[in-house]
């Protein structure tokens, strides 16, 4: 529920930092149901991104430099472990000085110490489920 009621006050007001090479509507978009299907609170906040993208007032979008190189993913990250796949994110929150929204992915949580030294602010909106996570893969 702190999901969805993030994501629905976020469409209503809110700023929204996206990356001007469309990485991370490109991510989200292999999510998005097909036409005539049920869409959830998450699609329907991708399809307001998507449509309000050059709209300063709800959109920042910001310049990321993808790079070759595997130890960083992204120009404007030192060298790092972090997830590839949530590299683009990580760099445009750097780029955007933008606070990282985090329903249930413990990668966040386990390189605290790499979005400190970033000073890139994480909330968690369900810390219970990232415990559960992580406590698991303790195990």
């Amino acid at each position: 529920m702190a999901c969805v009621e993030r994501l629905e006050a976020l469409t209503k007001q809110g700023i929204v930092a996206i990356d001007n090479g469309s990485l991370i509507l490109e991510e989200y978009s292999k999510y998005l149901p097909r036409p005539g299907s049920e869409k959830g609170t998450g699609d329907i906040f991708l399809i307001h991104v998507f449509n309000q993208r050059y709209n300063t007032d709800f959109v920042r979008m910001v310049s990321v430099t993808p790079v070759k190189d595997e130890k960083i993913g992204f120009e404007e990250l030192p060298e790092n472990t972090f997830d590839r796949s949530d590299r683009k994110f990580l760099a445009v929150a750097v780029v955007a000085k933008a606070k990282v929204l985090n329903a249930a992915d413990s990668d966040w949580t386990q390189h605290s110490k790499l979005m400190n030294e970033l000073g890139v602010d994480v909330e968690e909106l369900c810390p219970q489920v990232i415990e559960r996570k992580l406590l698991r893969d303790e195990n």
